[in-house]
């Protein structure tokens, strides 16, 4: 190893120490400086162009990776006090081009977590059902419980993204002629700020993810996909014609999340091309999110206590 891979690898174990010697309270801190550069919060002046979809820096894979792992250990037990204590739910959505890794970002950074506490739910074309109804309607059927993490992969933000950029889609949903105008978009824009205002104030967070993922990064994820038999089947020919509407789609997510990004419900840009990397944030994010709820365990009240000893003590009295 060369002199300059040694003081490099000497600075990495050194930065892995440090993190592993914080407190929970350093840790928590940490967690939202990284995530705020990342928070688009209620900035009307929010333009996608600015903002980076690769991460340089001189880590290696290996201690981002790590550094992950600790961001799932400590969601781990912050979900478990959530889940306990029944009061908050949270609820995850992640929107991206094809290929940008939300599957991966949600298997990896939720891979600490009580299945019992956390769902998992993905939107694709809309049924005959579905479309008998308004459009955020087979979204609410899959909201998170109190105490539960709701992850939506894809949401009702499709109907400002895909069904923007492909309006013939909006011509066969059974709306009404006369409410198909040019302020369309605008009002679903305020429908959906109301929508997760009122979620917030019945105790539901809502954090987003845009995995801002680069054309160019796009096309070297496709082109693996159809070279590695093991990934053919994540992709489909629809999925490269969409690559055709690029702009389009660039023009509508700016559009989106200018508008709908909030305080409370913000909108997280994350930069894609570096899957580890991109997980990290979106985990710091999260993190930040559930601390701001000041989560705790229940308080069990002294006659309680009491009770729980006299079980404890009969079940030390009883005979083999």
């Amino acid at each position: 190893m060369s002199k300059k891979n040694k003081i490099k690898s000497k600075n990495l174990n050194s930065a892995s120490s440090n993190l592993k010697a914080l407190s929970k309270k350093e840790l928590l801190h940490k967690a939202k400086k990284f995530s705020e550069q990342y928070c688009v919060g209620d900035d009307k002046d929010f333009t996608l162009k600015e903002k980076p979809t690769s991460y340089f820096g001189d880590e290696s894979k290996s201690a981002i990776k790590e550094a992950l792992q600790m961001g799932v250990k400590a969601l781990a037990a912050m979900q478990d006090t959530l889940y306990a204590q029944d009061k908050w739910s949270v609820l995850i959505i992640f929107q991206a081009m094809d290929a940008a890794g939300k599957d991966g970002a949600i298997k990896h950074v939720m891979s600490g977590i009580n299945p019992q506490g956390c769902q998992v739910s993905s939107f694709k074309g809309p049924s005959s059902e579905e479309l008998d109804h308004d459009y955020l309607w087979r979204c609410q059927k899959h909201l998170p419980e109190r105490g539960r993490i709701g992850i939506f992969n894809r949401s009702y933000y499709e109907e400002v993204l895909v069904v923007r950029v492909h309006e013939q889609i909006l011509r066969g949903q059974k709306i009404p002629e006369k409410l198909i105008t040019e302020d369309i978009w605008d009002q679903r824009f305020q429908d959906i700020r109301n929508f997760e205002k009122y979620l917030n104030r019945n105790g539901t967070v809502v954090i987003k993810f845009f995995l801002n993922v680069s054309k160019e990064e796009q096309k070297r994820r496709f082109i693996e996909r159809v070279d590695n038999p093991d990934k053919n089947w994540k992709f489909s020919a629809a999925d490269a014609k969409e690559r055709g509407y690029w702009n389009d789609y660039m023009f509508a997510y700016e559009e989106l999340i200018k508008n709908t990004s909030t305080k409370k419900s913000p909108w997280y840009v994350i930069p894609a091309d570096n899957k580890y990397y991109a997980r990290i944030a979106i985990a710091s994010a999260i993190i930040h999110a559930l601390d701001e709820m000041d989560l705790e365990y229940p308080k069990v009240s002294e006659e309680k206590i009491t009770e729980l000893n006299a079980v404890k003590q009969a079940l030390l009295d009883e005979k083999d």
